[in-house]
């Protein structure tokens, strides 16, 4: 199945200016040398699916898990959750190259034991926003 990228009615979409998730995609597009916004996908059914963040040619899909405060272990769901859609995006958009789950320093914690070797192995890279940068998660100190 092929989804197809479309033209978003506004720049960021839902992400307002002051949003976690607007600093997160504009630190992840400096890192990654791209800029990065929120795009809708249509499938051939006509139904509509959302990509947190895109470049303009199509290589680069991004989720982002953006929760801050309390962890929850619910959290570690959404991670879960975030990969496989990227998994999905991937094989579906024919233009992919490249999958980025960008995580706040919160959830780094859900991906302890064999979700971050499951995300190396799946070809998903995880980068860490602290704020105000994205760093590639095996790159922290």
């Amino acid at each position: 199945m092929h989804l197809t990228v479309l033209d978003s009615p506004s720049e960021w979409s839902r992400f307002a200016e002051a949003s976690i998730e607007r600093r997160m995609l504009l630190a992840l597009g400096d890192r990654l040398g791209t800029r990065l916004r929120p795009r809708p996908l249509m499938l051939p059914d006509g139904s509509r699916v959302e990509v947190e963040g895109i470049d303009d040619a199509g290589r680069v899909l991004v989720q982002l898990v953006g929760n801050q405060g309390t962890y929850k272990p619910a959290y570690r769901n959404k991670v879960m959750a975030d990969m496989f859609k990227l998994l999905w995006l991937r094989d579906s958009v024919p233009t992919a190259e490249r999958t980025v789950l960008l995580v706040t320093e919160l959830i780094v914690q859900a991906l302890g034991g064999w979700v971050a070797r499951a995300a190396a192995d799946l070809g998903i890279e995880i980068h860490v926003f602290d704020g105000a940068t994205a760093v590639p998660l095996r790159h922290r100190t």
